[in-house]
Protein backbone atom coordinates (compact mmCIF):
# COMPACT_ATOMS: atom_id res chain seq x y z
CA UNK A 1 0.00 0.00 0.00
CA UNK A 2 3.26 2.72 0.74
CA UNK A 3 4.78 1.84 -2.20
CA UNK A 4 1.57 2.36 -4.27
CA UNK A 5 0.75 5.67 -2.89
CA UNK A 6 4.14 6.85 -3.18
CA UNK A 7 4.52 5.49 -6.81
CA UNK A 8 0.76 7.24 -7.42
CA UNK A 9 2.14 10.50 -6.45
CA UNK A 10 5.40 10.04 -7.78
CA UNK A 11 3.31 9.69 -11.21
CA UNK A 12 0.80 13.06 -10.58
CA UNK A 13 3.79 15.03 -10.14
CA UNK A 14 5.43 13.58 -13.53
CA UNK A 15 2.08 14.51 -15.08
CA UNK A 16 2.15 17.62 -13.74
CA UNK A 17 5.62 18.47 -14.92
CA UNK A 18 4.98 16.85 -18.37
CA UNK A 19 7.37 14.06 -17.80
CA UNK A 20 6.48 11.10 -19.84
CA UNK A 21 6.17 7.71 -17.56
CA UNK A 22 4.48 4.51 -17.19
CA UNK A 23 3.78 2.67 -14.13
CA UNK A 24 5.13 -0.77 -14.39
CA UNK A 25 2.35 -2.13 -12.08
CA UNK A 26 -0.77 -0.19 -12.51
CA UNK A 27 -2.83 -3.45 -10.83
CA UNK A 28 -4.07 -3.88 -7.07
CA UNK A 29 -2.45 -7.21 -7.51
CA UNK A 30 1.36 -8.32 -7.17
CA UNK A 31 3.19 -9.28 -10.06
CA UNK A 32 6.24 -11.36 -10.44
CA UNK A 33 9.69 -10.04 -10.31
CA UNK A 34 9.88 -11.95 -13.74
CA UNK A 35 6.58 -9.72 -15.29
CA UNK A 36 8.25 -6.86 -14.14
CA UNK A 37 11.17 -7.31 -15.61
CA UNK A 38 9.32 -8.32 -18.84
CA UNK A 39 7.12 -5.08 -19.17
CA UNK A 40 10.24 -3.02 -18.06
CA UNK A 41 11.83 -4.00 -20.90
CA UNK A 42 9.62 -4.33 -23.34
CA UNK A 43 8.90 -0.62 -22.39
CA UNK A 44 12.55 0.00 -22.68
CA UNK A 45 12.40 -1.37 -26.46
CA UNK A 46 9.93 1.07 -27.58
CA UNK A 47 11.36 4.08 -25.79
CA UNK A 48 15.30 3.58 -25.39
CA UNK A 49 15.55 6.42 -23.16
CA UNK A 50 13.65 5.02 -20.09
CA UNK A 51 14.73 4.63 -16.76
CA UNK A 52 13.40 2.06 -14.27
CA UNK A 53 12.76 3.94 -10.69
CA UNK A 54 11.35 0.56 -8.25
CA UNK A 55 10.00 2.27 -4.86
CA UNK A 56 9.94 -0.34 -1.63
CA UNK A 57 10.16 -0.29 1.63
CA UNK A 58 12.67 -2.29 3.60
CA UNK A 59 12.14 -4.89 6.28
CA UNK A 60 13.84 -6.72 8.84
CA UNK A 61 14.01 -9.10 11.10
CA UNK A 62 15.57 -6.78 13.35
CA UNK A 63 13.14 -4.10 14.35
CA UNK A 64 15.29 -1.67 14.92
CA UNK A 65 17.10 -1.64 11.38
CA UNK A 66 16.28 1.71 9.64
CA UNK A 67 17.20 4.38 7.05
CA UNK A 68 16.93 4.48 3.31
CA UNK A 69 19.23 3.45 0.71
CA UNK A 70 19.10 3.45 -3.02
CA UNK A 71 20.59 0.36 -5.27
CA UNK A 72 21.94 -0.23 -8.52
CA UNK A 73 23.38 -3.91 -10.09
CA UNK A 74 26.85 -4.59 -9.42
CA UNK A 75 29.32 -2.88 -11.74
CA UNK A 76 30.10 -0.15 -13.16
CA UNK A 77 26.43 1.18 -15.25
CA UNK A 78 24.53 4.19 -16.55
CA UNK A 79 22.30 3.21 -13.27
CA UNK A 80 24.97 4.49 -10.61
CA UNK A 81 24.68 8.34 -11.79
CA UNK A 82 20.98 8.43 -11.39
CA UNK A 83 20.80 6.92 -8.62
CA UNK A 84 23.62 9.72 -6.50
CA UNK A 85 21.01 11.97 -8.12
CA UNK A 86 17.73 10.47 -6.80
CA UNK A 87 19.80 9.74 -3.25
CA UNK A 88 21.10 13.29 -2.83
CA UNK A 89 17.62 14.88 -3.12
CA UNK A 90 15.95 12.33 -0.81
CA UNK A 91 18.78 12.86 1.68
CA UNK A 92 17.83 16.87 1.55
CA UNK A 93 14.62 16.54 1.94
CA UNK A 94 13.99 14.00 4.31
CA UNK A 95 16.45 14.47 7.00
CA UNK A 96 14.13 11.86 9.66
CA UNK A 97 15.78 9.00 8.09
CA UNK A 98 19.18 7.93 8.10
CA UNK A 99 21.37 7.93 5.07
CA UNK A 100 22.16 4.49 4.49
CA UNK A 101 24.03 5.19 1.12
CA UNK A 102 23.84 4.23 -2.70
CA UNK A 103 24.99 0.62 -2.66
CA UNK A 104 25.23 -2.25 -5.63
CA UNK A 105 23.49 -5.66 -5.64
CA UNK A 106 22.09 -8.49 -7.32
CA UNK A 107 18.80 -7.56 -7.00
CA UNK A 108 17.19 -9.26 -9.85
CA UNK A 109 14.75 -5.87 -10.63
CA UNK A 110 17.83 -4.25 -11.40
CA UNK A 111 20.01 -6.96 -12.60
CA UNK A 112 18.10 -8.04 -15.12
CA UNK A 113 16.18 -5.24 -16.67
CA UNK A 114 18.09 -3.64 -20.00
CA UNK A 115 17.09 -0.35 -18.97
CA UNK A 116 19.22 1.92 -16.54
CA UNK A 117 17.41 0.62 -12.85
CA UNK A 118 17.33 1.99 -9.89
CA UNK A 119 15.48 0.64 -6.70
CA UNK A 120 14.65 2.58 -3.88
CA UNK A 121 14.19 1.66 -0.23
CA UNK A 122 12.26 4.60 1.69
CA UNK A 123 12.71 3.39 5.04
CA UNK A 124 11.96 0.01 7.15
CA UNK A 125 8.55 -0.61 7.98
CA UNK A 126 9.35 -3.14 10.37
CA UNK A 127 10.87 -0.22 12.24
CA UNK A 128 8.06 1.01 14.67
CA UNK A 129 8.88 5.12 14.90
CA UNK A 130 10.12 4.50 10.79
CA UNK A 131 6.94 2.91 9.60
CA UNK A 132 4.65 5.90 11.18
CA UNK A 133 7.01 8.37 9.52
CA UNK A 134 6.77 6.55 5.93
CA UNK A 135 2.81 6.46 6.45
CA UNK A 136 2.34 10.20 7.36
CA UNK A 137 4.77 11.27 5.13
CA UNK A 138 4.27 9.89 1.36
CA UNK A 139 3.90 13.04 -0.18
CA UNK A 140 7.27 14.55 0.96
CA UNK A 141 8.91 11.32 0.02
CA UNK A 142 7.11 11.10 -3.68
CA UNK A 143 8.36 14.64 -4.03
CA UNK A 144 12.15 14.28 -2.97
CA UNK A 145 12.11 11.27 -5.67
CA UNK A 146 10.38 13.25 -8.13
CA UNK A 147 12.60 15.89 -7.56
CA UNK A 148 15.65 13.27 -8.38
CA UNK A 149 13.98 12.17 -11.50
CA UNK A 150 13.33 15.67 -12.62
CA UNK A 151 16.71 16.75 -12.32
CA UNK A 152 17.54 13.14 -14.88
CA UNK A 153 15.19 14.19 -17.06
CA UNK A 154 16.25 18.14 -17.58
CA UNK A 155 19.71 17.35 -17.53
Amino acid sequence: VFNRGVVEKIARLLDWADISHEILVPEERDVSLSERVQRANKIYKKRPDSILISIHANGHSNESANGFEVFTSNGSTRSDGYAKIIHSEYVSKIKEIRDRGVKEAGFYIVRRTHCPAVLIECGFMTNFEECQFLLKNEYRIARAIFTGIESIVND
